[in-house]
């Protein structure tokens, strides 16, 4: 797949360029040029990322950073089997529990929940940073929600988390999923408080939550450019008052 003239290979991290030196130094290159493809595609073009992570992947699938990409690649495309196979490769490379969460989540999307639940209970969730552990409440609220547990969903994203005052990066999300998880128990005050709160920590727009309490608020949001509205070209001036076909005939003379 084509690479872009502006990429080098030098954007990605310093820890996966560490990883990529056991390769020849062309090799990793190459490697490291799809690797930035990867990331710069899998928001926007997932597919593009998807195609870019299989190449690196053929290239060097003994290095856990190309794995671990090849996952999260898979995993945009909703390819859950792909993404957990990967995922487990790249933990059994690094020893490291940091993809436990999206693993369990992709459990989730293979309709698992109650397997992810399982993972939420394992030992490797004590070895997760705060925001892994997060992550990790999130999506045992959503196997509970698939599992049409609404209560426990709730339950479950009740932490200290969400009651702090401070923004982390992961407040917008979590205050977000339970609003959500309050409107579909039909605690509508309640959700339109939480998807204040979730708006206050959006600060990258990571969520619509501005969306949902608009809708909550019941505000209809106009398309300015509705083609509907336009005016007949054809009729020059038609709807004109006095003043704006004074400004016409104005604009139209200093053309002559």
């Amino acid at each position: 797949m084509p690479i872009p003239e502006d990429v080098t290979g030098e954007e990605i991290d310093k820890d996966v360029r560490q990883e990529l030196q056991s390769l020849p130094k062309t090799l990793a290159e190459d490697v490291a040029k799809n690797l930035v493809m990867v990331a710069r595609l899998i928001d926007e073009d997932p597919e593009g990322a998807y195609g870019y992570s299989k190449v690196a992947l053929r290239l060097a699938s003994r290095v856990a950073a190309v794995r671990e990409a090849a996952g999260f690649a898979a995993y945009a495309n909703q390819k859950y089997s792909e993404a957990l196979a990967e995922f487990r490769a790249s933990r059994r490379m690094t020893g490291s529990a940091e993809l436990w969460p999206v693993m369990a989540d992709c459990e989730r999307g293979l309709g698992r929940p109650e397997k992810a639940l399982d993972m939420a209970g394992a030992p490797e969730v004590h070895k997760l940073d705060k925001a892994g552990q997060v992550e990790m409440r999130l999506v045992a609220a959503g196997a509970r929600r698939d599992m049409g547990q609404l209560d426990a969903a709730i339950v479950t994203l009740q932490s200290p988390e969400l009651a702090s005052n401070s923004v982390q990066p992961w407040t917008a999300r979590l205050r977000y999923a339970y609003a959500d998880a309050l409107l579909a128990a039909g605690r509508e005050g309640e959700a339109r408080e939480w998807f204040a709160k979730a708006v206050e920590a959006d600060r990258d727009g990571s969520t619509d939550a501005s969306d949902r309490l608009a809708e909550l608020d019941g505000v209809e949001f106009v398309d300015a450019f509705d083609d509907s509205d336009d005016r007949d070209e054809s009729d020059d001036h038609g709807d004109l008052d006095e003043s704006d076909a004074e400004r016409v005939e104005i604009v139209e003379d200093d053309k002559d």
